[in-house]
């Protein structure tokens, strides 16, 4: 990796401390990489090591990811992981120092919430990738979102009451762990599955190792943004938009089952042989793919 890797920094968001690195090239255009859920920022290295070579790249560990602060509460919304995002931006000048808005990549939760930040600031991004952003199919039926409210809300507090109780697992050894890690994604070589659970976890007191994630962030707020305000914000994102499915994933295509109608411009590209983590699991067609649309 360029010069040993990223440099780690921090920056604060609602009283949260969090972390997020930088892969330097300051005088390349900005682009920002989001990761998805349970996960960190070092799930990137492999892109943006790529990328990194004509972009200034910065990626966050989302609030109750990897090394940035847990919250205190149970409610992780999207409307906060945009804060977030809007305040990375902000407090690293990142775009404000540019002569062309931010680029944004994005995965799963990452981007679902880089979707969302593009609605909300249109003018401030210049090229779009969302990695399977859009949530479950929407063939999916039954689930807390189908609920009334006080429905929805019952169904959020009895779920907030098993995490609760609920331990972060702890493996013997960080090669559990890593067994874990290939287990959960067959489609990772053995050196994308150690680097991912080497960054991925901390070690014990006792010795054993956890994931690093919250496992608050498993539950889903009772309240936040509709299907309709969804689409509304998507509405809204006037640049270039790519949405990326893998072909083995539960994700459908967001082109046949409506999601891909309100943008304004949008390519949808389905990746063979990839499963949910599209970007690992086919890295090179999917720098190829990412590379030719941000050509364009």
């Amino acid at each position: 990796m360029p010069n040993g890797g990223p440099t780690s920094h921090v920056y604060f968001s609602q009283r949260l401390r969090l972390h997020y690195v930088d892969w330097g090239n300051d005088d390349a255009p900005p682009m920002l990489l989001v990761h998805g859920g349970r996960d960190h920022c070092r799930n990137w290295d492999w892109v943006a090591e790529d990328l990194s070579r004509d972009y200034h790249i910065i990626a966050p560990d989302l609030r109750g990811h990897g090394d940035s602060q847990w919250m205190i509460g149970g409610d992780y919304n999207t409307v906060d992981y945009v804060y977030d995002i809007a305040q990375l931006l902000r407090q690293t000048k990142l775009r404000q120092t540019k002569m062309t808005p931010v680029t944004i990549v994005g995965h799963s939760l990452g981007g679902s919430v880089s979707l969302a930040y593009s609605g909300v600031y249109p003018e401030t991004v210049t090229k779009l990738v969302s990695i399977e952003g859009m949530g479950p199919p929407p063939s999916v039926t039954g689930g807390a979102e189908h609920l009334a409210i006080h429905g929805r809300l019952s169904h959020w507090v009895d779920n907030l009451r098993q995490l609760s109780g609920r331990l972060p697992r702890r493996y013997p050894t960080l090669e559990d762990a890593f067994q874990r890690m290939q287990t959960e994604n067959p489609h990772l070589s053995e050196a994308q599955a150690r680097h991912l659970t080497i960054h991925g976890s901390n070690q014990n007191e006792d010795g054993t190792y956890s994931w690093k994630f919250d496992n608050y962030v498993r539950t889903f707020p009772p309240v936040g943004l509709s299907n309709e305000q969804t689409r509304a914000l998507h509405g809204r994102i006037s640049c270039p938009t790519l949405l990326v499915y893998g072909a083995e994933s539960w994700a459908s295509d967001p082109a046949s089952d409506g999601r891909a109608d309100p943008f304004q411009d949008v390519r949808v590209e389905r990746i063979e042989n990839a499963g949910h983590w599209a970007h690992h699991d086919q890295l090179d067609t999917f720098l190829s793919i990412v590379r030719d649309f941000l050509a364009r």
